[in-house]
């Protein structure tokens, strides 16, 4: 827990399993993937444990560390196989990030805007990375429009970044089959649909469109049963929300999707420009034909160190 201030203390603990099962057409006779499945260790979480073994086993791997300093694995297999299976497995521990009273006292936007490029610090550098166009995020007047419904002049920039979270939430419709990875920003504020990944997208390019860093997270987030309900192996799922770069706390996080700052229910697994960055698992294969994808991911709640 080295990333830790000294005396911190967690607020929760989850296990997270995420399967990922590919069945082919045809039998592949190589493939080679690129997995972002280890969840990243940060000022407000840390890793018990993890593993990440393969379904048939890799013929050579090989882990490193991308250029957003996320951890990445790169596996070959070279042994004929009809399906392939990834399972990632984690226990976290999460501390409590600031709360609606810390990001009240932020500074208006303009003072944040007019520092990026000027200030000099290494995290304002750092930060410099997340305020241009990237390959899922584009820039249009549109996006500034309907940014700045929220940045009025002088408002305080935490508090219009919560602004714009809700708007995206009340404005945007969930809607799994309206848009697919490449669906460009226009139509998805055209239509005013799409999932987590369009959603948090869209806030990441309102934001960069007026000046403002913001970098894009991937993770999982707890889901709740109905009450009186077990809570189901498989049923969560991989989720996506935005980090924005704040001078005084850092990075805060925001989830459009679910209209709320981010607080010790989402675990990260890492972050980058988009979602093209920090894409769970992507390669190439050799044969293989159609093929059919089955994703599970189990968040399960785990008692605190030292509790029963």
């Amino acid at each position: 827990m080295s990333d830790w201030p000294d005396g911190a203390t967690a607020c929760a603990r989850y296990r997270v399993v995420h399967e990922t099962r590919y069945r082919y057409q045809s039998t592949v006779t190589l493939s080679q993937q690129y997995l972002h499945m280890t969840p990243r260790p940060f000022a407000w979480q840390q890793t018990e444990s993890q593993l990440i073994w393969l379904d048939p086993v890799i013929s050579e791997g090989k882990d490193g560390i991308d250029y957003f300093g996320n951890s990445v694995r790169h596996v070959a297999l070279t042994v004929p196989h009809d399906s392939l299976l990834v399972h990632a497995e984690s226990t976290l521990l999460l501390r409590a990030r600031p709360g609606l009273a810390a990001i009240a006292a932020s500074l208006p936007w303009e003072s944040v805007r007019d520092m990026m490029g000027k200030e000099k610090s290494a995290t304002t550098l750092e930060a410099c990375r997340y305020l241009y166009a990237s390959p899922h995020v584009k820039w249009f007047a549109e996006l500034e429009a309907y940014a700045r419904a929220s940045f009025t002049p002088g408002r305080p920039q935490l508090d219009a970044a919560l602004d714009l979270t809700q708007r995206i939430f009340d404005d945007f419709e969930f809607d799994s089959k309206a848009t697919e990875i490449s669906t460009p920003l226009e139509q998805v504020l055209r239509g005013r649909r799409g999932v987590c990944q369009d959603f948090a997208q869209l806030m990441i390019g309102c934001l960069r469109s007026i000046g403002l860093p913001a970098r894009y997270i991937s993770g999982y987030i707890l889901t709740h049963p109905p009450e009186g309900k077990p809570r189901l192996v498989g049923a969560d799922a991989s989720h996506a929300w935005v980090s924005v770069y704040c001078p005084a706390l850092g990075w805060i996080d925001f989830d459009p999707t679910n209209r709320c700052l981010v607080q010790h229910e989402h675990i990260t697994l890492g972050w980058g420009r988009d979602f093209s960055d920090v894409t769970p698992m992507r390669g190439i294969v050799l044969g293989g034909g159609r093929q059919d994808l089955d994703v599970q991911v189990t968040v399960t709640p785990l008692p605190l160190p030292g509790q029963v």
